[in-house]
């Protein structure tokens, strides 16, 4: 698929997107000190803390607001939405959205959108779909070589048919056999993307196209994720196509990227954004608020979006 084709929350037939006459966000050098964090995971998808869990982590860390995506889904957001009401905290609702450019692995975070439209609703169900086959197909190979089952892998899943189940699960299987001592060491052994037993994410068809809301490459400079990562060519096609930001703050990004994505972001004015790719206590390393979007880019994505902020 062409990069041009995957337009994650962008322009929609009923929620336009960025005209032009919006407010541009200032592009800061540094990360900012304070903020918003706009990359978490519950366990809804591969994190494994709730929505609430979340939402109150936050407010005890002094943030200004969170952003909850989950992947291929929305069945987190009314928790999310329900918490950050009770501890009076902003929530930005989204969701990761993962593609492919040419053979390069894209996660695209999809803010703001409209969670009702038809086309992103079928989307998200025929991605879980997708991926649930995917991770079934994945088991079958690993449990050659390792003592984990398909049954082992369903056991790890905290949410039940609303749960996205992915790799993390079976990293969370091969935990509990004792294979790995934690996620990261699964990820750097047998369901790394670089491992003999690693099948790729399907990718999206043209029905992205039709959500609303705001688009941003999440973690473009990770060479942890990708051997290869999107060139400039690549994201060039993804702006001509309406993509709205990138994220530049995230632990992923070596220094010499974050200069490489500040760049491209500041020629074509897109909006600079921070997560820390949160998926809670025993998931990642990643400490919820490590990396934080400052008050104006939230201003402006809540300005393009389709639905208000909470």
């Amino acid at each position: 698929m062409r990069a041009a084709l995957l337009r994650v929350s962008l322009a929609g037939c009923e929620y336009p997107a960025y005209d032009g006459d919006m407010t541009l966000a200032h592009i800061a050098d540094n990360p900012p000190s304070q903020g918003w964090d706009l990359h978490c995971h519950t366990v809804f998808s591969d994190g494994r803390q709730t929505p609430a869990d979340m939402v109150r982590e936050a407010c005890a860390l002094g943030l200004h607001g969170v952003a909850i995506t989950d992947h291929d889904t929305t069945a987190g957001w009314n928790d999310a939405a329900t918490a950050a009401t009770e501890y009076g905290l902003h929530l930005v609702r989204g969701t990761e959205v993962t593609a492919d450019a040419d053979g390069v692995s894209v996660h695209m975070l999809a803010y703001q959108y409209d969670p009702h439209n038809r086309e992103i609703s079928g989307l998200f169900a025929k991605l879980r779909r997708a991926r649930l086959e995917r991770t079934k197909r994945m088991v079958e190979l690993i449990s050659k070589d390792y003592p984990i089952t398909w049954d082992d892998v369903l056991a790890q899943i905290r949410e039940g048919d609303e749960t996205t189940v992915g790799r993390p699960h079976i990293a969370d299987a091969l935990i509990a056999a004792g294979a790995y001592p934690d996620r990261s060491a699964a990820f750097n052994g047998a369901v790394g993307s670089r491992s003999p037993y690693y099948i790729p994410t399907p990718s999206p068809d043209a029905a992205v196209k039709q959500a609303g809301g705001v688009s941003v490459i999440a973690h473009a400079g990770d060479p942890s994720r990708n051997a290869v990562l999107l060139s400039d060519d690549q994201i060039g096609q993804l702006i001509d196509a309406g993509l709205d930001g990138l994220e530049v703050w995230h632990r992923g990004n070596p220094p010499q990227q974050r200069r490489r994505l500040l760049d491209i972001a500041s020629r074509h004015h897109l909006l600079v954004t921070g997560g820390s790719d949160w998926h809670g206590q025993g998931g990642k390393p990643n400490r919820l608020g490590e990396n934080l979007t400052d008050d104006e880019t939230v201003r402006s994505i809540v300005e393009r979006g389709a639905i208000p902020l909470i």
